[in-house]
């Protein structure tokens, strides 16, 4: 099944990045129409995050559970399942070849085929120095490639990379995965503690098929026109 998104709207995801569900709903609010999905990530789960992804999902929002899962089999495979009940859109695990094809077999367990799994290849706040620090050889690229086709090879719906390897990324995976890239960043704005960074009509180019964009949509004064103007400029990119 493919995962590829279907316009403009559908391929900016706005992450939750904020420290409580308040703050989060206020967010929802002021952007609701304007943005394709909504992240949780790991700073929101810890404050009642879980149940508040399963209430956007309720409401008919498209949910991004950023968990980056990285387990025993077992342990792996029943996560995905009760992740499947909870209506989410899409859901991260770490790009290891047996974490990935136990939540892919757990899946198809629970028969549910609108739940997409994206493997996590390598951090986009990392460069090969990072990776060497963290005891891997070789340049951040082939690492990326490698677990892309892992991520493949073990029927993920998709993959999360930087924009810089969407290119690269594209002709490993083929055509039906869908690749997610944050280290997305409208010109002029901060990198902040990104390093492999693209404009979002550089990453469309590119091949990316979601972007993850964040601190300039969250610190804009105005948030709804802030999702407006990128989601204009994937369009015109498109």
């Amino acid at each position: 099944m493919s995962f590829r998104p279907k316009s403009a709207l559908d391929r900016l995801i706005l992450p939750l990045d904020v420290p409580d569900i308040a703050q989060a709903r206020q967010i929802v609010e002021e952007t609701k129409g304007s943005v394709g999905t909504y992240k949780i990530g790991m700073q929101l789960q810890f404050a009642g995050g879980l149940r508040f992804a399963e209430e956007l999902a309720q409401a008919g929002h498209s949910v991004f559970l950023d968990v980056k899962l990285l387990d025993i089999d077992n342990t792996i495979a029943s996560a995905v399942r009760n992740i499947a009940k909870m209506g989410m859109r899409f859901v991260t695990l770490h790009a290891y070849p047996n974490c990935m094809r136990a939540a892919v077999s757990a899946l198809k367990e629970a028969g549910d085929e609108n739940l997409c799994l994206l493997g996590v290849t390598v951090l986009t706040s990392m460069d090969e120095g990072d990776l060497q620090a963290a005891g891997y050889q070789g340049a951040v690229a082939k690492l990326v490639a490698d677990r892309g086709l892992d991520a493949r090879n073990a029927g993920m719906g998709g993959v999360v990379c930087s924009p810089v390897e969407a290119t690269a990324m594209r002709d490993r995976v083929g055509s039906d995965m869908a690749i997610v890239t944050p280290g997305v960043r409208p010109a002029g704005s901060a990198l902040d503690d990104q390093k492999r960074v693209m404009t979002p009509a550089e990453a469309i180019a590119a091949g990316s098929d979601y972007l993850v964009v964040g601190r300039p949509i969250l610190k804009a004064e105005d948030r709804r026109a802030a999702a407006q103007a990128i989601v204009a400029e994937i369009e015109s990119a498109l």
